[in-house]
């Protein structure tokens, strides 16, 4: 694989899957491997689900892609069937192609909105490959370190009373950008009454609130959205990696009146694939499946199996430090030195076993992310797995 740029930060470890379905990978000796990070998030309801075969193959029989003066009629449905599930009716949206595209999006909107200065967001928040949320410069942005926050002894709402949160300058603030749990890989979850605080003082003083959910979205939390564990009400809500199930689309979605604040303004942003029918039809077709087989509550069901097993083995075994966790996004903290030699060491060992886990690089830290669809017998051979190969290394 000399000739492939990966991606920075990670090995390649298996070299040959030739053939993937729902849950597991295949290599070319037919070794089968339980895929526990859901290809990076991104295949919600696993690879090779028949029915987003059958509307990959349906949509592309008719049309692919739409030019700049010309459009389809799946793109408009699908657009309203995702504005409905966002409680955004009467609101806009544009399909993209990646997470990162679907965040800058936003953001550009809300820079053409805002007269203020600065959008604020958390300081562990990840926005993508490029642009303004990637750059993330101090003349634009306010990054607010939160962790000190999880240890606040205060049950009352935020409010100026605390001097971490007095420092916040919400007269330059005309935005904020909230990722409700990745926190770059790490999955944490910043408190609710912070939130709301924050929340409340943008919106009361007219600016807008955007959410990214390209992890946390589309069921992975055990709710369709990240931000609905917040009880806040988003203008600009950003999807990307499971709403394609493995296929490159991604949307953001405004909800009612933002895009008319922009006063007939043009967003300067256009790229080959925008609104593109065969990834809306990929889309519609996802967040279908996923109502309609009950995916939604079962993340939450077999994620609490999964957390669950997993404090039991920290208990057991005194070889992770925490588990952090809502629905099927799982984040292992391991009992580790500075070189993170039991993460080193756990990974291939599992890996040898038939489970693909990820790594945050440069973390002491294993994710669990699988499919929606993953069967309970399996979260169960990887809790059994997991904890022989923690008790067998030295």
């Amino acid at each position: 694989m000399a000739q492939i740029i990966w991606y920075p930060g990670h090995d390649v470890l298996l070299k040959d899957v030739v053939r993937a379905e729902d849950c597991y990978l295949y290599d070319s000796n037919g070794k089968r491997y339980v895929d526990l990070e859901s290809g990076v998030w991104c295949t919600s309801i696993g690879h090779g689900h028949p029915r987003i075969l059958k509307a990959l193959s349906e949509q592309a029989a008719e049309i692919t892609h739409n030019g700049f003066i010309y459009s389809s009629p799946v793109v408009e449905g699908a657009a309203r069937e995702f504005l409905a599930l966002l409680g955004f009716d009467g609101g806009n949206l544009v399909f993209l192609c990646s997470g990162s595209e679907a965040v800058e999006y936003g953001v550009r909107v809300t820079r053409m909105i805002t007269e203020r200065p600065l959008l604020m967001t958390m300081a562990d928040s990840y926005f993508g490959a490029y642009g303004s949320a990637w750059r993330r410069d101090e003349s634009e942005w306010f990054s607010f370190d939160w962790i000190p926050c999880t240890a606040c002894p205060d049950d009352r709402s935020c409010n100026n009373a605390c001097k971490h949160r007095a420092a916040i300058p919400f007269d330059r603030i005309g935005g904020f950008l909230f990722e409700p749990g990745s926190s770059s890989g790490l999955v944490r979850f910043p408190p609710v009454k912070l939130i709301r605080s924050i929340v409340a003082e943008v919106h009361g003083a007219g600016g807008l609130v955007q959410v990214n959910e390209v992890t946390t979205g589309i069921a992975r939390t055990g709710r369709w959205f990240g931000y609905q564990h917040y009880d806040i009400s988003p203008d600009i809500a950003s999807l990307g990696k499971g709403v394609g199930n493995g296929y490159p689309i991604s949307v953001t979605a405004f909800a009612p009146g933002v895009i008319d604040r922009l006063g007939g303004r043009e967003i300067m942003y256009a790229q080959s694939h925008q609104n593109d029918p065969l990834g809306a039809a990929v889309a519609r077709e996802v967040i279908r499946v996923i109502g309609e087989d009950g995916l939604i509550a079962r993340a939450g069901e077999i994620g609490e199996v999964l957390i669950r097993g997993l404090e039991a083995i920290k208990t057991r075994t005194r070889r992770i430090r925490e588990v952090r966790g809502r629905g099927l996004l799982v984040a292992i903290e391991m009992e580790d030195g500075p070189e993170e030699t039991l993460t080193k060491k756990t990974l291939p060992d599992m890996l040898d076993r038939g489970f693909v886990l990820a790594h945050r690089s440069g973390y002491g830290i294993l994710r669990v992310d699988p499919p929606l669809t993953i069967a309970q017998r399996d979260i169960e051979a990887f809790l059994k797995t997991f904890e022989e190969v923690l008790t067998a290394i030295s």
